[in-house]
Formats: C-alpha cells, sequence, structure tokens
C-alpha cells in the first residue's frame, strides 16, 4: 500500500470476523456480510455503504398496504388459504401477464407462493421428480445464490456456466453440450440478472426454448425484476414492447414473479409461479407413483408439494398483491417509473467506481451496453472478487464476491438499493482513498 485511508482498522474487522464464526471472509455469504457490517456499524458509529443485500430501498406500495387493512378488516383471515390461492389473485395474475407479457397463462396456472424462494423451492421439487433420469438442473450463471442452497438441502444434483464468453449463438453450443444426455430436468436463469444486470435477448431466449422443446427440460425464468431493463420503455399495460421471455417460445416454463422489487413488498413474501397451460396439464407416471395423486403436473405442483412446504400463502397479503396488478393493468400504478430510481442511482455510483480505478465486469449484453439498474458488477485490477470484497470492507463498503454466485470473473457485485443522497460524497471520499492505497498500473 502507498498509504493507509482505512475507515476501519484491519485488527477491529478480523476482530469482529471472528466473533462472529466466519471462517472465510473472502467467500462470505450475504448474510455473513451483512453481519459483519452491521457489527461495524454498531461498534464505531460509522457508516457503510451497504451494496450487500439486495433488499428494496423504496416505500411500499400504498395500494397493496390499502388492500390488506381491509382485508385483515373483513375477517377473511380467520379462514385457512386455499392451497391454489384466493381467486382474485389468480385472475389478476393472469391479466398482469397478459398486459406486461403478453403472454396468456390461464388464472389456474397462476400460483401464489410465500416469495420466490418458495416458487423456485417447489419447482426443483416437481421438475426433478417428474421423469425417471431427468434429475439435474442446470443454472446459467451468474445467479442467486440462495437456489443452489436449495438444491442441497433437497439432494439435487447441477450443472453450471458462466454466461459471460457465451453470449448470442454461443449460447446454443455450450447449452447443448450439457444438455446432450437428457438428464437436464430444469434450466434456471434471471432476466435482468442478479448479480450482473445483464438481460438475455430475444435471440438467446428463443435457443433456451428451443433446447428446453428438444430435451423436454423444464425453462425456470426468475422475473423478479420484472421490466426493470429502463433502457426500454417497458411498462405500459397491452402495449408493446414487452419484456423479451421464453415463454414466447416453449411451453416447458415456470415464470417467477415476486411483489418484492417491482412493488416494495418484500416483507410480506408474496409472488407467483406461472405456469404454462400445456405444462400445467401435463400427465407425469413418476409423479402420480410418487404422491399418489393424478399425476397433473399443476395439481402436483400445488397439492402434493407446494402445500407441503409453506401450508398455503397469507390471505391478506395475496389481496394486497391482486389489487397492486390490478391497478398497474389499469394503469393507476407505474410501477417502471416508480422503480427508475435505482438506475439512477447505478449511473452515479458507477461513476464514482470508474473514476477511481474499478471497470464494470459484466459491461454488455448481445446487441448493447447493459443498463443501469439495481445491480451492477465492479472489478478492480488484478485483484479476485473475494480480496476485493475483504478490502472493500476496511473503506466501510460491503459487498458480495462474484464467485458465490457462480461467476468465473473477478468482481463483486454492488446493490444500487440502499444508497441514500448524503452518502454519494461519503462513497467518493473512501474510494478516492482506496485508489491511493491501491494503485494499479493505468
Amino acid at each position: 500500500m502507498a498509504t493507509d485511508n482505512r475507515v476501519f482498522a484491519k485488527e477491529l474487522v478480523d476482530e469482529i470476523v471472528t466473533q462472529l464464526n466466519i471462517a472465510d471472509l473472502e467467500n462470505a455469504t450475504i448474510g455473513e456480510v451483512l453481519l459483519v457490517a452491521s457489527a461495524l456499524e454498531e461498534r464505531t458509529g460509522i457508516p457503510f455503504i451497504r451494496m450487500d443485500q439486495g433488499s428494496p430501498g423504496l416505500p411500499p406500495n400504498r395500494i397493496g398496504i390499502e388492500a390488506e387493512k381491509a382485508a385483515l378488516e373483513s375477517g377473511i383471515v380467520s379462514q385457512y388459504p386455499a392451497a391454489a390461492g384466493v381467486a382474485e389473485l389468480k385472475e389478476q395474475a393472469s391479466r398482469f401477464v397478459k398486459a406486461f407479457l403478453d403472454i396468456d397463462i390461464s388464472a389456474r396456472a397462476c400460483i401464489p407462493t410465500t416469495g420466490g424462494v418458495a416458487a423456485s423451492f417447489a419447482s426443483f421439487i416437481a421438475s426433478t421428480q417428474r421423469i425417471k433420469g431427468k434429475d439435474k438442473v442446470l443454472f446459467i450463471d451468474p445467479g442467486f445464490p440462495i437456489q443452489k442452497s436449495q438444491l442441497k438441502i433437497l439432494g439435487i444434483d447441477w450443472l453450471s456456466f458462466d454466461i459471460h464468453d457465451f453470449r448470442g449463438e454461443r449460447l446454443r453450443a455450450k447449452l447443448e453440450s450439457l444438455m446432450g444426455s437428457g438428464k437436464i430436468a430444469a434450466i434456471v436463469y434471471s432476466n435482468p440478472n442478479n448479480p450482473a444486470w445483464i438481460c438475455l435477448e430475444e435471440s438467446e431466449l428463443k435457443i433456451i426454448g428451443e433446447l428446453a422443446d428438444r430435451y423436454d427440460s423444464i425453462v425456470m425464468e426468475d422475473m423478479a425484476y420484472f421490466c426493470m431493463d429502463f433502457r426500454k420503455n417497458l411498462g405500459r399495460p397491452f402495449e408493446p414492447p414487452y419484456p423479451p421471455t421464453v415463454a414466447r417460445y416453449t411451453d416447458n416454463y415456470i415464470l417467477m414473479l415476486s411483489s418484492s422489487k417491482i412493488f416494495s413488498y418484500a416483507g410480506q413474501r408474496m409472488a407467483l409461479a406461472c405456469l404454462s397451460d400445456a405444462l400445467f396439464d401435463r400427465h407425469y407416471e413418476a409423479l402420480a407413483a410418487r404422491y399418489g395423486d393424478s399425476g397433473i403436473f399443476g395439481q402436483t405442483y400445488i397439492a402434493s408439494i407446494l402445500y407441503m412446504i409453506t401450508s398455503g400463502c397469507t390471505t391478506s397479503t395475496q389481496f394486497a398483491y391482486a389489487e397492486m396488478l390490478k391497478a398497474a393493468c389499469d394503469g393507476r400504478i407505474d410501477f417502471v417509473a416508480d422503480t427508475k430510481v435505482y438506475a439512477e442511482r447505478a449511473e452515479r455510483m458507477k461513476r464514482i467506481f470508474l473514476d477511481n480505478g474499478f471497470r464494470i465486469v459484466y459491461n454488455y449484453d448481445v446487441s448493447q451496453p447493459v443498463g443501469d439498474g439495481f445491480f451492477f458488477t465492479l472489478g478492480y485490477g488484478r485483484m479476485n472478487g473475494g480480496e476485493l470484497l475483504k478490502e472493500l470492507l476496511y473503506y466501510g463498503v460491503s459487498s458480495i464476491s462474484l464467485a458465490t454466485t457462480g461467476s468465473e470473473q473477478g468482481g463483486i457485485r454492488a446493490c444500487t438499493s440502499r444508497m441514500r443522497e448524503d452518502l454519494y460524497p461519503v462513497l467518493r471520499q473512501r474510494m478516492e482513498w482506496f485508489r491511493k492505497d491501491h494503485p494499479v498500473q493505468e
């Protein structure tokens, strides 16, 4: 180091890490990084620039709050919720998918789940049990680390690859090489991507859809950041352009739509698993034999799997989500405009980092530069992601290593959700110190 402008002494950080029983700080999970940052803040009173946890940083939608209050007052919450979900939410979900994706999915196939995590957990089970011998999951990484943790719990094997070098038509050969065995039950990715904010384009989704049909694999499309590709004029109900989706190219899909980010309703844990009607109605002997039910995919998914995980979703929150979806379809909520502040934050934060020697790791889609939004990725010099994560902690900046997301690129994930106006000059000062302490060859 040329100088030492660290905000937190190495000895203090090491002490906190030891107290928290964190074995390897460079490969720490999101939760572990959060604990370290919180403990340092509490010990010193010095604020962190929190880029670790992807929790919404906007007020919750008032329409949802009022609808939930009304549901609570109605007395309906004295009854257990139906496993398939309340009719109002299912109907509005079907309408929402049509309004903002131009895809037809019946209300019966739009299934409420307690957050996207429950949707993926149930989908992994159903997908890998439906056909004997087809029992592996393929991740198009980088991705959401919790989904691999779910497979560890379930004892399901997976394959993965970093899409960084396989964009566009190169994606086809890579997928063929991994799917050719016929063992891939499901393909998983997020779009826009957590953590890289890359967006799979129509040509790439067409490839995925074609191969899903060829190898009878179910595509699990995580749309947690729905319509948040702010480079396009998305989010106008029943009007193009619509977000890209694999649902245009195959019937083997499950779309996962969450209320957490687009309506800032994360604390109520509400999402949807939207199955194609064709998949919902498919019969699988393996499911019938295992569960002693009809073997119809959608029915098994709801009654024999999802209900065993959560026993249904909170009734009042289902009414809240239904009303927010309805308001969006009616044009009373512009959730894209509401969330565009994340892109504005990303642009300002990126500028500070770029001005101080950092680079954007995932910087390009197939046809255009990666946009600004909820997440972005950073690299610095020859540091790997774990080294960079650890060094930034000394300067009061928390993040996660890209290595924990399945990425093979050296760097970290930065989240914009908790950035505040008063922290921009703080971030700039700290990154100027960081650059002085870590000179890189220009």
